[in-house]
C-alpha cells in the first residue's frame, strides 16, 4: 500500500514568506519518509466547505513546478485539476513541462470543476454539469491525442486544434497516467472505465462500504467497454486522519487494500512538516505490513 500526502492548506504557519520554504520542507521530509505521491489542489480560492475562502491558496501546477526542484522521487499531480480551468491542448502541455522537468513523475489527475464561487469570482466561465463533462471527455482525447503520435487536428464539439504539436514529449512511458477523481456512477466512473489508469475515490465514515460500491459500478462499466478492470490503480483519498486514530486508520486502509486499493491519499491537519515527519515515524513502518 503506497502513502500519498494531499498538501491542501497554506495557512500553516500563517506568514506568507514562510509558505514556501514550509512547502519545501514538508515535502523533502515526506519523500525522505516514504510517500509515495505529492499531490495539491486545483482551486484558486480555498474550499469553503473547509475554511474560508479567503485563506492562503496557491496555484496548483506553479506549486508542483516548485516541489518537483525539491524532490526525486515522488509522483506529482494536481488532485485534481479542474477542466474548465484550462484550455485542453494547455493542459497537455503544463503536464509534459512537468513531466520533464521532474524527470518523468507527473501524474494528470483531473475531473469535472464544480467550484463555482472561484469560478465565477475570476470570470471563469461557469457551464451546466452536463457540458462540464462533455469537455472533461474531450479534454481526456486531446491530452492522449498529445502524449501520441498525432500532431493532427482535433474537431470536437468544444474544442478545434488545427495542430496538437506537443515537443518535447513527456519523459514518462508511455505517457504520463490519468488519474480521474470522483465517484459519479453515471459519467465519471464510465470516463475511469474508458479512459483512465487510475480512479480517486473519496473515503466515508462509513469506511470501505461506500468504495466496495464504487468500485463494483466501475466494474460493470469496465465490463461495458470492454476494459479490463484490474489494469485501473484505485486510489482512495482517506476519510479518517492518520495520526489521531492511527489503529483506526491502518484497519480502513486494509479493508481497502482488500478491495484491490493500492494508494491512500492524506491531508495534514497540523503544521504540515510535523505531520510529514509523524508519518514516517508512527505510520509508514506499519503501513508497509499492509498488503
Amino acid at each position: 500500500m503506497k502513502l500519498g500526502l494531499h498538501y491542501w492548506n497554506y495557512s500553516t504557519p500563517a506568514d506568507p514568506a514562510a509558505i514556501a520554504p514550509t512547502l519545501a520542507e514538508a515535502a523533502t521530509t515526506a519523500e525522505q519518509a516514504g510517500v509515495a505521491s505529492f499531490t495539491v489542489m486545483d482551486h484558486f480560492f480555498q474550499m469553503d466547505a473547509m475554511a474560508p475562502a479567503e485563506e492562503p491558496m496557491l496555484e496548483a501546477y506553479t506549486t508542483l513546478g516548485y516541489v518537483a526542484a525539491k524532490t526525486q522521487r515522488m509522483t506529482l499531480g494536481v488532485l485534481v485539476t479542474g477542466v474548465m480551468y484550462r484550455y485542453p491542448g494547455l493542459l497537455a502541455k503544463t503536464v509534459t513541462t512537468l513531466d520533464v522537468l521532474s524527470g518523468g513523475r507527473a501524474r494528470l489527475g483531473i475531473g469535472a470543476s464544480w467550484y463555482e464561487r472561484e469560478q465565477r469570482g475570476l470570470g471563469v466561465p461557469v457551464v451546466p454539469v452536463a457540458e462540464r463533462f462533455e469537455r472533461l471527455e474531450e479534454t481526456l482525447r486531446i491530452c492522449l491525442q498529445m502524449w501520441g503520435d498525432d500532431n493532427g487536428p482535433f474537431d470536437g464539439r468544444h474544442y478545434q486544434l488545427t495542430e496538437t504539436i506537443n515537443s518535447p514529449q513527456a519523459l514518462s512511458r508511455p505517457r504520463p497516467p490519468i488519474m480521474i477523481g470522483g465517484g459519479g456512477e453515471k459519467k465519471t466512473l464510465l470516463l475511469v472505465a474508458r479512459y483512465a489508469d487510475a480512479c480517486n475515490l473519496f473515503g466515508t465514515a462509513d469506511g470501505a462500504k461506500e468504495v466496495a460500491r464504487k468500485l463494483d459500478v466501475l466494474r460493470g462499466h469496465c465490463d461495458a467497454e470492454g476494459r479490463d478492470y484490474d489494469t485501473i490503480e484505485k486510489t482512495v483519498v482517506a476519510a479518517r486522519g492518520p495520526l489521531e486514530d492511527r489503529d483506526g486508520f491502518l484497519a480502513e486502509v486494509a479493508d481497502y487494500a482488500a478491495l484491490g486499493v493500492t494508494e491512500v491519499q492524506v491531508m495534514p491537519d497540523r503544521h504540515p512538516v510535523e505531520f510529514a515527519q509523524r508519518l514516517g515515524d508512527e505510520v509508514l513502518p506499519r503501513l508497509a505490513e499492509i498488503g
